[in-house]
């Protein structure tokens, strides 16, 4: 699981140990994602299935993709489609995907890389694996994130952050024991790259065996900690956590730090516990959802589906009406 590395973890900023004053977050519930697939056939784990809402606004949805090793002739992408009214983040850990919108835009990521689209009025969409992968096959893994937008903001025009992994924040544990990658947001002092509408922060942190991260977690926030990898704990009760399962901590302002630790021994094909590390500021209006739309009611969701039916959305590029 490359993502972003240093050679040397203890030449990084390091997180502060937590003051003595502060409260652990509670952790509230742990649950186990899932599986499905999705797009042309690739296997995801659907993170926040059976999460009420309530406690992962901003965030609606959430799949990790793979970890799978394809063959050659075997990687899969998804068709053309078209998205209103939120976000989409994918982070990519293995592998390598391009994508392309009706607007011109586009780009290639792969390992450690961030492909940021604000959907917001409409656009279509595609993301595939490189013709070169699809022929040599290879590992395929990485997440898909869906943050809200504001109701004032759900019709704002289309835009793409190509986040590179270089970009990304770096910081360390006090004890060199954890990395930290931080992709949007403020975290222990850390700034992502990510611009967001809304205030969030996330992040990806390898944990070493028998290591423990705490981090200063902003008293507006709720938090969510999804586990890409690996076994351990979460919260100062160390309510144990493994691969597929995600925790969700106490409302915002229940406590200013959270605590992850990595079991001392890992299984056969995991040297570190991985976790997807999240939270935001709630925006606590009406969400209504159909398929690739996230409105705030069942009538501009119809709106937004009469919009696409009619071509409102955008067109597919003529060079690729083919793969459409």
């Amino acid at each position: 699981m490359p993502a972003v590395t240093v050679e040397n973890i203890l030449t990084l900023p390091r997180i502060a140990e937590p003051d003595v004053s502060t409260r652990p977050r509670p952790v509230v519930s742990v649950t186990t994602a899932p599986t499905g697939y999705e797009g042309e056939g690739f296997p995801v784990r659907r993170a926040f299935a059976g999460i009420d809402l309530r406690a992962l606004d901003p965030f609606i949805h959430m799949d990790q993709m793979g970890e799978v090793n394809y063959a050659p002739g075997e990687p899969k992408g998804t068709p053309w489609h078209p998205h209103r009214g939120f976000e989409t983040v994918t982070y990519m850990i293995d592998g390598i995907m391009e994508h392309q919108d009706s607007n011109g835009g586009g780009g290639t990521i792969g390992g450690g890389d961030t492909q940021w689209m604000t959907a917001g009025g409409g656009i279509l969409h595609i993301e595939t694996p490189p013709e070169h992968l699809v022929a040599s096959g290879g590992l395929f893994h990485g997440v898909q994130l869906w943050v809200n937008l504001p109701k004032n903001n759900k019709m704002a025009a289309p835009r793409y952050q190509d986040i590179t992994g270089s970009k990304v924040a770096l910081a360390s544990s006090p004890d060199g024991g954890a990395l930290v990658r931080v992709i949007a947001g403020e975290i222990a002092g850390q700034h992502g790259p990510g611009s967001t509408y809304t205030p969030i922060a996330l992040s990806h942190s390898t944990i070493a065996p028998g290591a423990t991260l705490t981090l200063p977690w902003n008293p507006d926030f709720n938090a969510i900690v999804y586990v890409l990898a690996g076994a351990g704990t979460v919260g100062a009760e160390r309510r144990p956590i493994r691969m597929g399962q995600t925790a969700t901590f106490g409302a915002a302002r229940s406590g200013d730090t959270i605590t992850i630790s990595a079991s001392d021994q890992q299984d056969s094909r995991n040297e570190s516990l991985e976790v997807f590390v999240l939270g935001g500021k709630p925006i606590r209006e009406p969400i209504a959802m159909a398929g690739p739309f996230v409105m705030n009611t069942k009538a501009e969701v119809l709106q937004a589906f009469e919009d696409f039916q009619a071509g409102r959305l955008g067109s597919i590029p003529a060079a690729h009406e083919a793969i459409g």
